[in-house]
C-alpha cells in the first residue's frame, strides 16, 4: 500500500493546480516552465477561443489553416508552440523558425511580443525587414540565430546575396496574414520560399479570409492542413435584422445621408461598406460638409493613420466607420451595432462576411443594404445560399385595391422571409437637393465625385457576375413599393401615394401639336394647326377600330402561348396568319439549330464533376474560399509582373509593383530610392571588411552520399581527408585570426619582439659609429692639413 508522504500545505498545492489545468487555462496544455512563466508574466491566464482551437492542434505537429482577425490573440496562437518546439539555443548552423509577415511594422510588432515570450530561453530572433542596413542584418545572421521574422521581399535578397545560405533546416513556418501577403504581389516569392525550404517541416497559415489563391498555396504547400475558423459565415444570426432598400444609382448618397441622420441611433456604432478606396474619400468629404463625424479606413491607407481611425473608432469617439472589405478584413470590433452595404456585395459569403460582424454574443443588430436595379440578382443569389424566401414589398395601389395586403407582409416579416422596397420619394428629393449643392459648392468633391465615377465603372466590371437564373427570375418580380420600416413613419397616406404612382404612367391621349391645335383653336386663332386637329381626331377614330380589337386578340394569345409548345405555337401561328393576326413570340430561336451558351445539363454534370472545387465531395478549403473584390484599378491588376532586361547580367529581372527602372538601370522603388537590378555583392564586400561569415547550413547525409559518389568513381579529393577542411568552411568565422594563444605561441611571440629591437638598437649604433666616423676623419683629415 502506497502512503502518500506529502504534507497538507503540500497536497492543496497539487489539488490547486490539478484544478486549474482541468479550467482549460494554459495550465493543461503541458508547456515548459520557462514558456509557461513568460506567459503568465504576460498578463495570460485564460487562451483566447483562436488560441484555444489551434495550440493542442500545432502543439500536436500538425499543419494549420487558421482564418481569425486581428486583436483575436493569433500572433501568440503560433508564437507560444514554436518557443516549446525550439526551447533553447542550437549550435547547429541555420536557423530552425521562419515567419513571415507581409509588412514592417508587422514583423518588429511580432518580434517585440516573441522576445517578450522567450525571455526565459536562450533564443536567438533576427528581424529581417526592409529600410534597415543589409549590413547589420548579416552581422546578426552571422550570429546563428534560431528564429527568423522577415518580410519575403528582404530574405529573397538575402538568399540571393548570401552565398550558400539555406532554409533547408527550418523546422517551423509561419506565414502570417497570408491574405495580405498575396494581395501585396509576394505570390511568386512566397512559391521561391515553398521550394528551399525541406519538407519534414511544419508549416501555420494565418489569414483574416481564404482567398482561392491561398487555398491554392495551402494545398501546394501544406500536408493535411486543418482547417480552423471561430465562426461559420455559412448562417447569419437570428437576433440580426436584414434590411433592403432599392434606388436609382444617383439617390444612394441621399439614401446613406438620411438613414444615418433619422434611422440609425445616435449612440449605436455603424460600419459603411462601400466598394473602393475612391468612395471613401469622396463620401468621408460628403458626410462631414453635412456635419456628420466619422473614421475612414481604406486598404491603401498608412498603417499609422489606420490604427489612429481604427482606435477612435473603438473608443466611440466617432460612432461611424467607413471601410472597404481590404481594410476590414482583419478589423475585429466586438460591439457592433449596424452594417450598412452602400454597394452591394457581389458574393453571398462576402455579404455574411459583412454583416456577421453584427448582432454578436447575443445582442441585436440590423443590417442595412441599398440596392440598384443591376443589383436584384444579387440579392436573388443571397436568398438561394441563405435558404430563405424574399419577396417585394406591396405597392400603393394593391394596398388602396386590397387591405389586407399589410397585414400579410406584416406576418411574412415576423416569419423571417425578406421584404425589400424603395425610399419615401419625398425625402429623397429633399435630402438630394441639400445634397447637390453642397457638392456644387466645392470643387475638391466635384474632383472626388468624378475619380468615383469611374472607379465605380471599373468596378462593375470586374466583379463577379450573378448566376443566370437569378437574372431571369429578376424579370419576372412585381414592382416593389414602400419599405415597411418607413411605411410606420409614413402613415395613412397610401392614397395620395397611390395617385402619385398612377401620374407616373399616365399616357396623354394627344399628341404635342395636337394639344397646341386645341389650345389655339379655343382661343379661336386661325393656324395651320388648328386645322390639322380635326383631321388627326377623324384619323385616329378609324385606326381605333383596327388597332384596339388587335391590340386585346394579342394579349389573349401571348397568355394562351405561353402554356403551349413550340410546334403547337407554330401550327396555330399558321392558321391564325391567315385570318389577319399574327403572333409575336417571346422566343425568336430555332430550337433545331440555336446552341446556348449554357447546356442543358449543366448542373447534373457537375454532380459528377472530379474537380473538388464543384463535386459533392468538397475539401474543408474550398468551402471556405472568400475572394475580396479590389478596391483600386492596382488591385485588379496586381498579379501583372513586369520583366526588365538587365545587359550585365543578360537575364530577365522581375519588377513588383510600383517599381520603375531608371535610365541609369536601377530600380526605383515605391519609397523613391534607387537601388540596383541585380547582386550588388553587399555580403562579400562585407564579410572582406568585417572578417566575419554567416553560418552555412549542409546536411551530413548529402555530405556523406556525395563523398560515397566520389570514392565509386575513383576521384581523389586532397581536402577531403578525414573531413576537417569540409567542416572549417561550415563553422562561422572559421578564416579570422585566433585571439587565444598558447604557451609556445606566446614564446615565440616574445622571442620575434626580442629580436626585431636588437635589430633596431644595432642598426641605430652603427649608424652612430659611421656618422661619428665620418665626423673624426674629416677631423683628422682637416689636422693633417694644418
Amino acid at each position: 500500500m502506497n502512503v502518500d508522504t506529502r504534507s497538507a500545505s503540500r497536497i492543496k498545492h497539487d489539488k490547486k493546480l490539478k484544478k486549474k489545468a482541468k479550467s482549460g487555462g494554459f495550465e493543461s496544455l503541458g508547456l515548459s516552465p520557462p514558456i509557461y512563466q513568460a506567459i503568465r508574466k504576460k498578463g495570460y491566464s485564460v487562451p483566447t477561443p483562436i488560441q484555444r482551437k489551434t495550440l493542442p492542434l500545432i502543439l500536436a505537429g500538425n499543419d494549420v489553416v487558421a482564418m481569425a482577425r486581428t486583436g483575436s490573440g493569433k500572433t501568440a496562437a503560433f508564437l507560444i508552440p514554436m518557443l516549446e518546439k525550439l526551447r533553447a539555443h542550437s549550435p547547429k548552423p541555420g536557423a530552425r523558425a521562419l515567419i513571415l509577415s507581409p509588412t514592417r511594422e508587422l514583423a518588429l510588432q511580432t518580434f517585440k511580443f516573441c522576445k517578450e515570450l522567450g525571455r526565459n530561453t536562450d533564443l536567438r530572433i533576427t528581424v529581417l525587414v526592409g529600410g534597415d542596413s543589409m549590413e547589420t542584418q548579416f552581422e546578426q545572421l552571422s550570429k546563428n540565430p534560431d528564429i527568423l521574422i522577415a518580410t519575403p521581399g528582404r530574405l529573397m535578397h538575402h538568399l540571393s546575396e548570401v552565398e550558400g545560405m539555406s532554409l533547408k533546416s527550418v523546422e517551423y513556418v509561419v506565414f502570417d496574414e497570408a491574405d495580405r501577403l498575396f494581395e501585396m504581389g509576394f505570390a511568386e516569392q512566397l512559391r521561391q520560399i515553398l521550394t528551399q525550404l525541406h519538407e519534414l517541416r511544419q508549416t501555420l497559415l494565418f489569414s483574416a479570409t481564404l482567398p482561392r489563391l491561398l487555398a491554392d498555396f495551402a494545398k501546394a504547400g501544406l500536408k493535411d492542413p486543418l482547417t480552423v475558423r471561430l465562426d461559420t459565415e455559412t448562417k447569419i444570426s437570428p437576433d440580426l435584422k436584414l434590411a433592403f432598400f432599392t434606388m436609382r444609382k444617383e439617390e444612394k448618397l441621399a439614401c446613406l445621408v438620411h438613414l444615418l441622420r433619422e434611422v440609425v441611433s445616435a449612440e449605436q456604432q455603424t460600419v459603411v461598406f462601400v466598394s473602393t478606396k475612391h468612395h471613401v474619400e469622396f463620401l468621408f468629404e460628403v458626410l462631414k460638409s453635412e456635419g456628420i463625424d466619422l473614421a475612414v479606413v481604406y486598404g491603401a491607407m498608412d498603417q499609422t493613420a489606420r490604427k489612429i481611425n481604427v482606435a477612435k473608432f473603438r473608443a466611440r469617439k466617432t460612432m461611424i466607420l467607413l471601410v472597404t472589405d481590404v481594410a476590414a478584413r482583419g478589423i475585429d470590433i466586438p460591439l457592433l451595432d449596424n452594417v450598412v452595404n452602400f454597394d452591394f456585395p457581389a458574393k453571398p459569403k462576402l455579404f455574411v462576411h459583412r454583416v456577421g460582424r453584427a448582432a454578436r454574443a447575443g445582442r441585436t443588430g440590423t443590417a442595412y443594404s441599398f440596392l440598384t436595379s443591376d443589383e436584384l440578382p444579387y440579392l436573388l443569389d443571397l436568398h438561394l445560399f441563405l435558404s430563405k424566401p424574399v419577396r417585394p414589398a406591396p405597392t400603393e395601389e394593391d394596398i388602396v385595391s386590397s387591405p389586407g395586403l399589410l397585414s400579410e407582409t406584416e406576418e411574412a416579416v415576423s416569419r423571417g422571409d425578406t421584404v425589400y422596397g424603395r425610399f419615401p420619394q419625398l425625402v429623397l428629393d429633399t435630402t438630394m437637393e441639400r445634397v447637390r449643392e453642397s457638392i456644387d459648392q466645392s470643387t475638391d468633391i466635384l474632383a472626388l465625385q468624378k475619380a468615383c465615377s469611374n472607379a465605380y465603372r471599373l468596378y462593375s466590371k470586374t466583379r463577379p457576375t450573378p448566376s443566370p437564373e437569378s437574372c431571369k427570375r429578376v424579370k419576372t418580380l412585381a414592382k416593389e413599393g414602400l419599405h415597411p420600416l418607413f411605411r410606420k413613419k409614413a402613415g395613412t397616406a397610401d392614397a395620395a401615394a397611390a395617385f402619385a404612382e398612377r401620374l407616373k404612367n399616365f399616357k396623354p391621349k394627344q399628341t404635342v401639336l395636337e394639344a397646341e391645335g386645341e389650345a389655339a383653336k379655343a382661343k379661336k386663332r386661325k393656324t395651320p394647326l388648328a386645322d390639322s386637329v380635326d383631321v388627326m381626331k377623324r384619323k385616329r377614330e378609324v385606326h381605333d377600330r383596327f388597332v384596339k380589337p388587335r391590340e386585346n386578340a394579342q394579349n389573349s394569345l401571348r397568355e394562351s402561348v405561353q402554356q403551349l409548345s413550340t410546334n403547337e405555337v407554330s401550327i396555330l401561328s399558321q392558321n391564325i396568319c391567315g385570318d389577319g393576326l399574327k403572333i409575336i413570340s417571346n422566343n425568336f430561336r430555332d430550337e433545331e439549330f440555336y446552341i446556348n451558351s449554357i447546356p442543358s445539363n449543366r448542373h447534373s454534370e457537375l454532380g459528377l464533376a472530379v474537380d473538388a472545387s464543384d463535386g459533392f465531395g468538397k475539401n474543408r478549403l474550398d468551402t471556405e474560399v472568400l475572394d475580396l473584390v479590389p478596391e483600386d484599378d492596382s488591385g485588379v491588376q496586381k498579379q501583372k509582373a513586369t520583366y526588365h532586361w538587365d545587359k550585365r547580367s543578360k537575364k530577365y529581372i522581375k519588377l513588383n509593383r510600383g517599381e520603375k527602372i531608371t535610365a541609369s538601370g536601377k530600380i526605383k522603388t515605391e519609397s523613391g530610392a534607387k537601388v540596383n537590378a541585380g547582386n550588388r555583392n553587399l555580403y562579400k564586400k562585407w564579410s572582406e571588411r568585417s572578417h566575419m561569415k554567416v553560418s552555412k547550413f549542409s546536411n551530413e547525409n548529402d555530405d556523406d552520399e556525395k563523398t560515397d559518389g566520389r570514392k565509386r568513381k575513383g576521384g581523389f579529393d586532397r581536402n577531403n581527408g578525414s573531413g576537417r577542411n569540409k567542416r572549417m568552411k561550415q563553422i562561422p568565422n572559421a578564416g579570422a585570426r585566433r585571439e587565444l594563444k598558447g604557451v609556445e605561441e606566446v614564446r615565440k611571440k616574445r622571442q620575434e619582439s626580442k629580436n626585431k629591437s636588437t635589430k633596431k638598437g644595432g642598426f641605430a649604433n652603427n649608424r652612430g659609429k659611421g656618422k661619428g666616423g665620418s665626423v673624426g676623419r674629416a677631423k683628422g683629415k682637416g689636422s693633417k692639413r694644418r
